[in-house]
């Protein structure tokens, strides 16, 4: 019998059994994990950005959690001595019609105590990044790079030295809800019992979370992959930190953007087009039930509807290198196609609910056995020790 389980070893499960254990060490909590290692999934392919708070609807879970967070994980790296660097970065806007959105941007930046944030103008975009090209931009001096697959590390040996416990190659297939506890099945036939559930699975967190109820739940996992491109290393000049466009406020989306990476190198992108599987990180990654679960989905067949000329785009920029070069050099013009590398990919997990939207804030559904996230995309990774926080608070509550 486990005190508690925690499905799902990306950096927000692990976070979460990390803070479980550090404010009630006495308690039994088991992670389980279907990959052979942490971070296998969104975490270990995301780019490497720490957040500073920018974006978020100020009052939100994600405006909130990103900024305690961001001041959790700066203090948790100093601590363990994981590197990062907080470089900064700006936003830019190119055409007169986003220069509004961009002054909206800031704002919201102030409402979320970005203080140190600036207007900048074109000479001041120039002198920090002399090949962009911008009418006007926000210079963001708190962003910065790191490694989140190295801070994952680190929270889950941490949680081990704490006693906690993590077993790899256990799929959660199935979770049996009993009078007073759970039990918790895996593909390899374990069967754990445990009083409480945390559900982290982050692309599967949709699966995982009707497993732990007979009602319906209510969003479903929508899979959008993003796709990057490396720039050769000797036009790495162009760009000296981090450089964004104007994000489309439709959707929970940044927009390509150049990005330093914390071990070397500059990545771009990424785009986003719909997966059609969840784990599926290139082009001709097919899953056939999942394709057609998400498209019977009413919510997704109406994002689908709506805004089916964004996504074309999307698609014709994953399958031509021009396209995606022409989206690059609305910042920095000197970019050309033959700079561009193919680079990784990665999926992020998008919550869509019945009605067509797609989930902008962080989500947890709670029922009698279980706390599921939902939907935890980025920033939860800079975000993911207060995510933790608000969710080990939860848990103790209940025990």
């Amino acid at each position: 019998m486990h005190d508690i389980i925690i499905i799902g070893g990306g950096i927000v499960g692990l976070a979460t059994a990390l803070r479980i254990k550090e404010q009630k060490p006495a308690l039994k909590v088991l992670l389980l994990e279907k990959e052979n290692g942490v971070a296998k999934h969104q975490t270990g392919h995301n780019s490497g950005v720490i957040h500073s708070g920018l974006y978020y609807k100020p009052g939100s879970l994600k405006a909130t959690n990103c900024i305690r967070g961001y001041d959790m994980l700066l203090d948790f790296c100093n601590r363990e001595g994981v590197p990062y660097d907080l470089c900064g970065k700006i936003v830019v806007a190119t055409k007169p019609e986003q220069i509004p959105l961009l002054k909206n941007l800031y704002d919201r930046g102030m409402q979320n105590g970005l203080t140190k944030n600036r207007m900048i103008s074109v000479g001041e975009i120039r002198e920090m990044e002399p090949h962009v090209n911008g009418l006007e931009g926000i210079a963001v001096p708190y962003t910065g790079i790191i490694d989140y697959t190295a801070v994952s590390e680190k929270y889950a040996e941490i949680f081990q030295k704490l006693g906690g416990e993590i077993r790899f190659g256990e799929k959660v297939v199935n979770i049996k809800s009993l009078t007073s506890n759970s039990e918790v099945i895996t593909a390899s036939g374990n069967i754990y019992s445990t009083k409480l559930v945390v559900n982290c699975a982050g692309l599967y967190s949709d699966k995982v979370a009707q497993l732990t109820q007979a009602e319906e739940i209510k969003v479903q996992i929508i899979p959008f992959r993003g796709e990057y491109y490396k720039i050769k290393p000797e036009k790495h000049h162009l760009v000296k930190n981090l450089i964004y466009p104007v994000p489309d406020p439709n959707f929970p989306f940044l927009g390509v953007h150049f990005t330093r990476m914390i071990e070397g190198g500059v990545e771009a992108g990424p785009n986003a087009v719909f997966a059609f599987k969840r784990e599926g990180y290139k082009k001709t990654d097919i899953n056939f039930p999942e394709l057609f679960e998400a498209l019977a989905w009413p919510g997704f067949r109406k994002v689908a509807m709506k805004y089916w000329q964004t996504g074309m785009g999307e698609y014709y920029r994953s399958f031509s290198k021009a396209a995606f070069t022409k989206a690059l050099q609305e910042l920095i013009p000197e970019i050309e196609s033959d700079d561009l590398i193919p680079g990784g990919a990665g999926v992020r997990a998008q919550a869509c609910d019945h009605d067509g939207g797609l989930l902008d804030d962080f989500s947890i559904i709670e029922n009698k056995g279980a706390i599921n996230i939902c939907n935890a995309p980025s920033p939860a990774a800079t975000s993911s020790l207060s995510i933790g926080q608000t969710v080990s608070e939860r848990v103790l509550a209940r025990l």
